[in-house]
């Protein structure tokens, strides 16, 4: 399972004319779930994404977790995380879980993540998005389940 993690002053989904999501203080999160992933998976994931310090203490050191800081979360399922493009100009997504899967563990990891006290938002799986954020920082980090050592 692979995600694009941002910390955000606000960020939000909108579908058609429906804005189905948004936060404020928090992060945007990008999931991708990938072919053979596991409810390990989406477990590891969520608990990284509560866990991670990068929010601002009172010295200015990324020291804080979402929690700490009264943080929501907006988790995007995006199959596109998964693309390889290292042979042609056209990416390929053979490494993407099945739609079907990948939904189940997309909203197992959305649904730890939300067990573990953090209030989450939602995209719309399978649905043309239009996402918006402001980025806080910038803060982006890159996490992949299968590279936890």
């Amino acid at each position: 399972m692979r995600a694009v993690v941002q910390r955000v002053r606000e960020a939000s989904v909108t579908v058609g004319e429906e804005q189905v999501s948004a936060i404020g203080h928090g992060l945007m999160v990008l999931i991708g779930v990938e072919a053979g992933d596991t409810e390990k998976d989406a477990q590891y994931m969520a608990d990284k994404i509560r866990k991670l310090r990068i929010f601002e203490d009172a010295q200015g050191k990324m020291n804080l977790a979402l929690a700490d800081v009264g943080g929501h979360a907006l988790l995007v399922s995006q199959f596109t995380l998964l693309g390889d493009a290292r042979g042609q100009n056209r990416p390929g997504f053979t490494q993407a879980e099945e739609p079907e899967r990948a939904n189940t563990l997309y909203e197992l990891c959305c649904d730890h993540l939300a067990g573990g006290g953090i209030p989450v938002a939602r995209g719309r799986f399978r649905a043309h998005m239009h996402v918006a954020l402001v980025n806080d920082g910038p803060v982006t980090l890159l996490l992949d389940s299968r590279k936890q050592f």
